[in-house]
């Protein structure tokens, strides 16, 4: 178990900003208003989730680049961009151009795999390469190339009255540092340490080596660190479910323990031809949860975190969650807020 002197260093949450289909605004807007009062709060970053062909955020970096011009310190972060719908180029582009607006808050994570549903979409998304497209690592490696200023073209210089550039413009000196990869096994956390990024982690893993969700992060941490060039200094942050019950009313304190209660099934064995384990989500006092986290063996090896709101609760309920992480919850693990 940690010890004082040991404390959470960076606290963060993740939204997924549900809207609704004939009032996409509204949505958008209390998304922005969540990561404003996470500001007030003096959480240290708000990440928000990616939702294609849904009713969530589909896209993240133009979400964020309205968030940096409505705060002033709180770092943004998308948790995560899958790759499989994006070109690198031109995302190394909007991601240095809003880390740009941002003042140098812009955290990208990103993951790597064919997109959901990829039958159904490869027609309108790869119209002409959908047999022929390559959802590896080597996409995430032309991302990190380009933000880092690697040539994107053989030409620079002048053209007529036009001034063109070898490499992405901007350029955003730092943003390469706070690139993540999101991972969910051992050789996706082996890839990004020897690649130099950060490591997100989340309520998802894959039951490769064990069936207990701990160990498993737990080792994913380790091989991460074990491959990265700053070892044990490398960053990681973890991402589970957690929801402070300290000044909810009646109401909501059986609305969350109905949620988890549904949830939890998923928890109890693999799920899947992936494999795929689920963490539990954490329901209860401060005190508790802080125990629980203090007992789960791959908190104990990270000192930021960016807590995940459920999905689908009222404005009132994300207001008295974040309420009660910051003043509660990140206190009892050694946190403190921003100045």
């Amino acid at each position: 178990m940690p010890l004082t002197s040991e404390p959470l260093r960076k606290l963060g949450f993740l939204t997924i900003g549900l809207f609704e289909e004939d009032d996409p605004r509204r949505g958008h807007e209390a998304t922005l208003d969540l990561i404003d009062l996470g500001e007030q709060l003096g959480f240290d970053s708000a990440w928000v989730r990616h939702r294609h062909l849904q009713y969530g955020i589909s896209s993240p970096v133009a979400v964020l680049a309205a968030a940096s011009q409505r705060t002033s310190r709180i770092s943004l972060g998308t948790a995560v961009i899958p790759l499989g719908w994006e070109n690198p180029l031109r995302l190394a582009e909007d991601l240095a151009t809003v880390d740009i607006l941002s003042g140098g808050r812009l955290n990208p994570g990103v993951s790597v795999g064919p997109p959901t549903h990829y039958d159904r979409v490869k027609d309108a998304l790869y119209p002409d390469t959908g047999e022929s497209e390559d959802f590896g690592y080597d996409r995430v490696r032309r991302l990190l190339d380009f933000v880092r200023g690697e040539p994107a073209s053989d030409f620079g210089g002048t053209e007529g009255i036009e001034v063109f550039s070898r490499r992405v413009q901007p350029h955003a000196p730092g943003l390469a540092r706070r690139l993540w990869y999101g991972g969910a096994s051992l050789r996706s956390a082996r890839w990004a340490g020897e690649h130099g990024m950060n490591l997100l982690t989340s309520s998802v893993v894959r039951a490769e080596e064990s069936e207990d969700f701990a160990e498993i992060q737990l080792s994913h941490i380790r091989t991460f660190r074990a491959h990265h060039p700053e070892g044990d200094r490398a960053r990681v942050s973890q991402g589970l479910v957690v929801i402070p019950t300290d000044t909810a009313t009646r109401e909501q304190r059986a609305k969350y323990a109905r949620y988890a209660r549904r949830r939890a099934p998923r928890t109890a064995a693999p799920q899947g031809p992936a494999r795929l384990m689920y963490a539990p989500d954490l329901v209860g006092g401060s005190a508790e949860i802080a125990e629980r986290l203090y007992s789960h063996a791959a908190f104990r090896e990270v000192d930021e975190v960016a807590f995940a709101l459920p999905f689908t609760f009222d404005r009132d309920d994300y207001v008295q969650i974040l309420t009660d992480i910051a003043t509660r919850l990140g206190p009892a693990l050694g946190w403190r807020p921003a100045a």
